[in-house]
Order: C-alpha cells, then sequence, then structure tokens
C-alpha cells in the first residue's frame, strides 16, 4: 500500500477548448486552491478522455494549444506546481494497462446507466444509436485516472459523483479478487455542484456554448451578462420576479461578496422595483472584480517562455514512476505476467546452456 503522509487528490479537465470557465472554478478550480496544503494533489490534461467526443486529427493537434491555455488557466488561479503535480494523461503509458484491466470488471449495462454518459452524447450531436464504445467506457478510463497513484478524494461537480462510485465498485472489486491493493476513494462535492450556463439550460459547457471564460475580457463579460436569461414571466421591470432559479441571482450568490447588496436586489425584484438592467449591471461589476487579478496573473504567466512546457514535462515524468510502481502492484496481486516471467527465465536458461 501506499506509504505517504498526507492523503492523494486527484482530478482533471479535458483539453476540448483552449480556457477554462466559471463552471470549472466554482465546480472543481476552488476546491483544488483549498486542498493544495492539506493534500498531495494530481491534475491532469485528460487528453485521453477528449477523444471519446473529438477524435479527428484536427482535435488531437488543437490539445497541444488548448493544454496550454488550461495550464495557464491553473496557474492564474493560484494552483502551484511546487504543491501539486500537473502531468498529460495520454503520455502515462500504465493508464491504458489499468483501463483494459478495469474494463474486466464492471459491466456494460453498468455503464449504459450512468445519465452523464448521455448528456454528453446529446452536447456532442451524437446519434443515439452510434455512441462510440469509448465513450460508454469513458467512466473506466476515469477509474484508471483515480487508481492510478491511489487517489484518496475525488473533487467533482454532482453530474460526476456516479463516475467516482464507479472507481469504488471497481477497486472493491479488484481488492475481493485480488488482494488488497487500491484504497476506496471518497467523493468531494463543491459548494456549488454545477453552474448554470448563461443560457439558463443546463450546466455551464464548453459544448454547448454557453459560458463565460476564466480568460474573458471585461467588454465579453459584460455583453454575455446583458445576454443572459432571468425570470421568462417577467415582461416589465415593476412586476414581481423570481429570485430562485433565476440564473443572474445565482450568479450574485456565487461571485458577489457584497450580500447586503445582493439581498438588496432579491428583494426588490420581487417587489418590482428593480430592472434586469440594474440587477445584471452590478453582476458585471462583481464578475470582472472577481476575474481581474485572475486576468493579470494569466498575462504574466503567458509571457514567460517554456514554463508551461517545463510544469507539464516534470509531472508527467513523476506520474510516470508512480504509475509504473502502481501497475507493478497489480500484476503480482494479480498474477498476471507470471507466464511470460517463466517462459524468459527457462528461454534465457537453455540459452546460456546453448552458449556454454
Amino acid at each position: 500500500m501506499e506509504n505517504t503522509t498526507k492523503k492523494r487528490v486527484l482530478t482533471g479537465d479535458r483539453p476540448t477548448g483552449g480556457q477554462l470557465h466559471l463552471g470549472h472554478y466554482v465546480g472543481s478550480l476552488k476546491n483544488r486552491l483549498a486542498m493544495q496544503d492539506q493534500y498531495e494533489c494530481y491534475f491532469f490534461i485528460a487528453d485521453l478522455h477528449m477523444l471519446t467526443t473529438k477524435p479527428t486529427k484536427a482535435d488531437i493537434l488543437s490539445i497541444r494549444d488548448n493544454m496550454r491555455e488550461m495550464i495557464l488557466d491553473y496557474l492564474a488561479c493560484g494552483i502551484d506546481p511546487l504543491k501539486s503535480t500537473i502531468y498529460l494523461q495520454s503520455a502515462v503509458p500504465a493508464v491504458y494497462e489499468m483501463n483494459l484491466i478495469f474494463e474486466m470488471l464492471i459491466s456494460l449495462n453498468r455503464l449504459a446507466g450512468l445519465p452523464s454518459i448521455k448528456e454528453m452524447a446529446r452536447n456532442a450531436h451524437m446519434d443515439p444509436e452510434s455512441v462510440p464504445f469509448g465513450l460508454i467506457g469513458y467512466p473506466v478510463l476515469q477509474t484508471a485516472d483515480i487508481l492510478m497513484p491511489k487517489a484518496h478524494v475525488v473533487p467533482v461537480g454532482k453530474d460526476n459523483e456516479a463516475h467516482v462510485e464507479l472507481a469504488r465498485d471497481i477497486a472493491r472489486r479488484f481488492n475481493q479478487n485480488y488482494g488488497e491493493v487500491f484504497p476506496l476513494p471518497d467523493v468531494l462535492l463543491s459548494e456549488v455542484p454545477t453552474l448554470v450556463g448563461i443560457d439558463g439550460k443546463g450546466k455551464m459547457s464548453k459544448s454547448a456554448n454557453n459560458a463565460i471564460y476564466l480568460s474573458d475580457d471585461a467588454k465579453t463579460v459584460e455583453k454575455k451578462v446583458k445576454g443572459m436569461y432571468t425570470d421568462p414571466n417577467r415582461l416589465h421591470a415593476h412586476l414581481p420576479g423570481t429570485v430562485e432559479g433565476n440564473p443572474v441571482f445565482i450568479y450574485h450568490d456565487v461571485f458577489n461578496p457584497d450580500r447586503a447588496e445582493v439581498d438588496d436586489l432579491k428583494t426588490r425584484y420581487r417587489a418590482g422595483t428593480v430592472g434586469d438592467v440594474e440587477v445584471k449591471g452590478k453582476l458585471i461589476t462583481a464578475l470582472n472584480n472577481f476575474l481581474d487579478p485572475i486576468r493579470r496573473r494569466r498575462e504574466e504567466y503567458a509571457t514567460d517562455k517554456g514554463l508551461v512546457e517545463q510544469i507539464l514535462f516534470e509531472g508527467t515524468q513523476k506520474m510516470i514512476e508512480i504509475s509504473n510502481a502502481t501497475i507493478k502492484e497489480m500484476r503480482s496481486a494479480m498474477g498476471l505476467g507470471g507466464a511470460w516471467n517463466k517462459i524468459s527465465r527457462v528461454a534465457r536458461e537453455r540459452r546460456e546452456k546453448m552458449i556454454s
């Protein structure tokens, strides 16, 4: 078993687009920042997961630029590579082998029943009858990611909670079949597990084109907020409006630190004495105040040539060492490779006799 003084945390992001958005921040990044000093943290660029919905050559080539932008967002938000290991998923050979082994420990029905898979297929505009096997098996690869460093905690949004439960099931089954190798990972949900998109139609998502990005400039934020959905039944500013479930007020609750201002806006909105223009205007100010320091730090890191590549190289090398130890332990527990070891030994002995 692992011998560390700190428990391990693992989570990652698919490089389907260049920048991360506010949903990523509240759903995962905020937790990562809080955990850096308490846990041994592993954050990865999930480029293999991206292939489930974006497998073209052009998509694959886009990873090079996208992962750089994502890591700049990590750094700008406060992720410290001296405290957290950042690595590239596809550059770790053991993850492929672990994925194959874990596929043998779970049923197709169990995977097909996960609602998140259906949502991913819809967002990728896939025909339900043509969903690739890789997308259905997406949570198994996630299990390999989680168990490779023997993670104890996985910070995720509510939509991925079932995937961590699947990882627990696979770890439990492996341990029962072959001996205790893996801890059972626990979920850590953020205070805001999912953030509604600016269109008010489901969670904020790059693929749904309903996101405010951490790197968006002030004018872009203003434009997006002005176009946000509010209460669809409120046709005039003098009519009472609904605060609950209203995307603009959801964002106020998360990003506006002036609680007195937010409470006042809610009271007047319910009474029909404040219009959407004022409510959105104050949200624009709050969001830009939140994003300004992130944007400044991002610009500074972006000018340091080679910084991102060095961070990613060193982190990936570290994960390769960790994963090699895990797969070696797995093989030993399973007895996998025993036949080849015997063949190799007998062949070497025979060759040595022939030479002598």
